[in-house]
């Protein structure tokens, strides 16, 4: 259920709610708006809301009719922003992260990195270790492309996401980065979902390969119901019966989750399509339907990159992408970075 305090409720009745729900077995999640404070309660047996409703300075109790409790939009009304420092995702700026699908030279990831800072990303993202279908495939570097990425992000002044595989992982990976994502094929690891609400850094949680929406925002619950209520949603495509693309980039899941869920929503057009030139017009698409944010495949050389080049952008294509967007986002009453672009030719 949830439990609507009034307006100006004191903590004291805050707290006088808080523990007769945590007396009837409920696990409690306080949520703190501009007006008013909210209090999430699962689990717990089926107890009686007059019980709770009778209590002072409580406005309203309600049933969370939707099986994804913390996520829904009936537990928290308005849009969650994750703070990162001085970043905010999920306001009114649109956030783009880009960078190579993986680590593979200091020379690489320095040049990488300066071209994404320089066109207004706020985010570095870059694989260290990568989950490639085919075990012949370049794994990544590991710690070290972790080293590399950390250093080139805190030399330009950008976060750090990158994809935690394994739960043996997450020590190392919360020493490097800001941002912990999820990938598609562990989306339903609910043993690392677990672990990644008991810790505090920020999660990215990627739409699984066949996934409904609803299944997407009960894995992002196990994240929140642990405690992390830092999390960010991505579309990135689903397998469908189309193979002209790598995956069938899903733009209406963009409206859709944002009427049923408070959480950021970003859109990763790159493995979207798995084609470099289908990017740009899908990272268009993304943000007129109101995504949050982009992540971008962007490498300093593509045509010779040891993982996902076709799909990679040239420092000059995300240039011109940023321009365009910085266009498009005005237009739906968002912004993205007004940094100035260094335009290089837009020949390719």
């Amino acid at each position: 259920m949830v439990v609507v305090m009034q307006e100006r409720a004191t903590d004291e009745q805050v707290q006088r709610v808080i523990a007769q729900l945590v007396e009837m077995g409920f696990d409690v999640h306080r949520s703190t708006g501009a007006l008013r404070t909210v209090i999430g309660a699962v689990g717990g047996r089926q107890g009686d809301p007059a019980l709770i409703e009778v209590l002072d300075g409580v406005k309203e109790v309600l049933r969370i009719t939707e099986p994804y409790k913390l996520a829904s939009r009936t537990f928290k009304p308005e849009n969650t922003v994750v703070g990162i420092g001085d970043l905010r995702i999920g306001g009114d700026e649109v956030i783009v992260m880009a960078g190579p699908c993986s680590a593979e030279t200091e020379e690489q990831v320095e040049a990488t990195t300066a071209a994404v800072k320089r066109a207004g990303a706020k985010v570095l993202r870059g694989g260290a270790f990568k989950p490639r279908s085919s075990p012949y495939s370049f794994q990544g570097l590991g710690e070290e492309g972790l080293r590399l990425l950390r250093s080139a992000a805190d030399r330009h002044n950008l976060k750090l996401v990158s994809e935690i595989m394994d739960l043996s992982q997450l020590d190392l990976m919360e020493k490097y980065a800001d941002i912990l994502q999820v990938g598609a094929r562990n989306m339903q690891n609910f043993t690392l979902l677990r672990e990644l609400g008991r810790c505090r850094t920020p999660v990215l949680l990627k739409r699984g390969i066949s996934a409904t929406i609803e299944e997407w925002l009960l894995s992002a619950e196990y994240i929140l119901a642990g405690g992390n209520m830092n999390v960010m949603l991505c579309e990135r495509g689903i397998r469908t019966f189309e193979s002209y693309t790598r995956n069938t980039l899903d733009i209406s899941a963009i409206p859709v989750v944002q009427k049923l869920s408070h959480l950021p929503i970003l859109v990763d057009p790159s493995h979207g399509t798995g084609r470099r030139d289908k990017v740009t017009p899908m990272a268009r698409a993304a943000v007129a339907a109101g995504a949050d944010g982009l992540l971008i495949e962007v490498h300093s050389d593509p045509d010779h990159a040891r993982s996902d080049g076709a799909q990679s952008l040239f420092p000059s294509q995300f240039d011109r992408l940023m321009a365009e967007l910085r266009i498009i986002a005005p237009a739906i009453g968002r912004s993205i970075c007004l940094e100035p672009v260094a335009r290089r030719g837009w020949s390719r």
